[in-house]
């Protein structure tokens, strides 16, 4: 039985090897594989699994580093073969964590999600939160969406979201935070303030295309996806 695409990508990625993963990319491409099922199932596990690595002191700095940027090629590479959706009429401003490993599974959901017909801004990090607060003003979104927050991160995404809902700014706007530590920490989405979890993004894409406009003082159902699918050999 062969190995699962995810198997075979992981290798090459932990060594540097683009030419490698690049090619494996190309040819599941080729064989029909959709470019939004390799994000899901390959391109963003793999950056979960080294972040799990780099924080196990299993790897260095330096293939972290490679990784990240192998990583970064093959999403934009994957984003000119995504399927695009009607327009939604919905805006969705994505912030991550300050670190390049976040922006790249940032990228990749942005990407996602546009394919889905959404308009979306894509921030990344290494924005203050102030600033964060001003442009969600601005652009006044359906969906403001935190992606991989690390725990240093953690106290300005509370403030952030705490100034956000203290000034009456976009209220019925959604907060959805996604990966990083609100992966690990049970309950803590609660704490920073947001109104949607999900831990992977495939349902962050399912949740977003169900969500109703948020009712402030109202906490509505359903709203915590933490399904551990079995996923099919890639």
């Amino acid at each position: 039985m062969p190995e699962p695409l995810l198997t075979r990508y992981l290798q090459p990625l932990l060594a540097g090897r683009r030419a490698e993963c690049f090619a494996l990319m190309q040819d599941a491409i080729a064989a029909g594989r959709p470019a939004a099922d390799l994000l899901h199932n390959v391109v963003l596990p793999s950056i979960a699994q080294v972040e799990r690595l780099f924080r196990d002191d299993r790897i260095n700095i330096a293939h972290e580093s490679m990784t990240t940027r192998i990583n970064r090629t093959v999403a934009d590479q994957l984003q000119a073969h995504l399927s695009k959706a009607q327009p939604r009429g919905k805006r969705v401003l994505v912030y991550c964590a300050d670190e390049p490993r976040e922006e790249v599974g940032a990228q990749a959901m942005a990407d996602l999600l546009q394919a889905e017909g959404w308009e979306v801004f894509l921030v990344g990090g290494d924005v203050p939160y102030d600033e964060m607060v001003t442009l969600t003003g601005q652009l006044r979104p359906a969906v403001l969406l935190i992606f991989g927050t690390q725990p240093g991160g953690v106290p300005m995404t509370r403030n952030m979201v705490l100034n956000i809902r203290e000034i009456g700014l976009c209220p019925d706007m959604n907060i959805v935070v996604s990966g990083g530590v609100f992966n690990r920490a049970d309950g803590l989405w609660r704490e920073v303030g947001a109104d949607v979890f999900a831990d992977n993004a495939r349902d962050v894409v399912e949740i977003l295309g169900e969500l109703r406009p948020r009712v402030p003082g109202v906490r509505p159902t359903g709203l915590v996806k933490q399904r551990r699918r079995k996923r099919k050999a890639s």
